[in-house]
């Protein structure tokens, strides 16, 4: 439940219990919550008060008190009614309003501080430093995964923080309305091996019981929490290589990625190069998508004729007439394993030159 709608609830019990109404200003002098559309001191004397460095104040048929926060700012509680009876109760709402604040507070601070880390925001010393006031272990083992769904809502996330159940060391957000970013504090004994698990886990909840599609990446472990930064870097390089070069995959971790993360460091320039060489005039995306069919189905089975056939149910001596028809077209027999080599790091770099288009 959102702050102002806590503290909504808050002061809405405190008016059925008193009968006075409340009204909470933020530190504009803005109403960030209300019980009654009330009118409010002018701004002189709420200024005046601010200044005064007073903790309450009675002005004619209202009290004002002040609340402080955590980040060194505060809030303005409006209490209508007599001096001497509103007095306690608003003593006893000031207490327990400053509460929701500050917890509040520092819910936002160690989202944002650990948000700030991933991005690089702060020097090392200072990551420590920060480390230590949100109570994170600074030389704890740690993963980044993002998790990609067509749009983000808070079924995903809340799928996603059922399988991450350790709520105080493990961090789960939103980055933005597609994008989901966990730091997960691993055990002694996980490994790589765990990690994939975890990555399969995530894609296997979110399509059955969110029933949406979902893609998963991961960095390399992070041995100390100076070291998130480059963890996140390599899970948002993973995502976008493995959705670039694999896209019949759904998780990409990035010392996983084979030939596509060096074909994704290649200039484009080089790239264009390559493939003029390799096909000429001819480019591959004139294939048409049943041949390039037969092409993906005999990599996927180790340039065997026979099972290949099998698979796209066809006749031997009709798989090797469609695969002749592409040798005469591109020059490349893909049976013989060089050729072939050649015509799958072809595939590669067109879908790597139509990514960058």
């Amino acid at each position: 439940m959102k702050l102002q709608q806590l503290l909504k609830t808050c002061l809405l019990r405190w008016k059925e219990i008193s009968g006075f109404d409340f009204c909470l200003l933020d530190s504009r002098d803005q109403i960030f919550v209300t019980t009654e559309d009330t009118d409010i001191p002018e701004g002189t004397a709420l200024q005046d008060f601010r200044q005064s460095g007073k903790l309450s104040e009675s002005l004619e048929n209202k009290s004002i008190y002040r609340i402080n926060g955590e980040d060194e700012t505060f809030f303005l509680l409006l209490v209508w009614g007599k001096e001497e009876s509103a007095g306690i109760t608003g003593e006893l709402a000031v207490c327990q309003v400053e509460s929701l604040i500050n917890v509040n507070s520092r819910k936002n601070d160690r989202g944002l501080i650990i948000q700030d880390i991933l991005l690089g925001r702060f020097s090392s010393a200072e990551i420590t430093k920060q480390a230590r006031r949100i109570h994170l272990a600074p030389a704890a083992r740690r993963v980044v995964f993002l998790i990609r769904t067509p749009e983000a809502d808070d079924s995903v996330l809340e799928a996603v923080r059922n399988v991450f159940v350790n709520r105080g060391r493990d961090y789960v957000s939103a980055l933005d309305e597609a994008v989901s970013v966990v730091v997960h504090e691993l055990k002694d004994n996980e490994d790589m091996e765990d990690i994939d698990s975890i990555s399969g886990l995530l894609i296997d909840v979110l399509n059955t019981e969110v029933m949406t599609k979902a893609w998963v990446s991961y960095g390399n472990i992070c041995e100390d929490i100076t070291k998130l930064h480059y963890g996140y870097t390599e899970a948002m390089t993973a995502m976008e290589i493995g959705r670039i070069f694999y896209a019949d995959r759904h998780v990409f971790g990035y010392s996983r990625l084979g030939i596509g993360r060096l074909i994704y460091q290649l200039p484009v320039e080089t790239c264009e190069m390559f493939i003029e060489e390799i096909f000429g005039e001819e480019r591959l995306d004139t294939l048409d998508e049943e041949s390039m069919n037969i092409v993906r189905t005999f990599f996927e089975n180790n340039l065997n004729l026979s099972e290949t056939s099998r698979k796209l149910y066809v006749h031997r001596n009709t798989l090797v007439y469609r695969l002749e028809k592409i040798q005469k077209k591109y020059g490349l027999d893909i049976r013989m394993f060089e050729d072939a080599l050649t015509f799958k790091l072809a595939m590669l770099v067109t879908d790597y030159i139509n990514s960058k288009r």
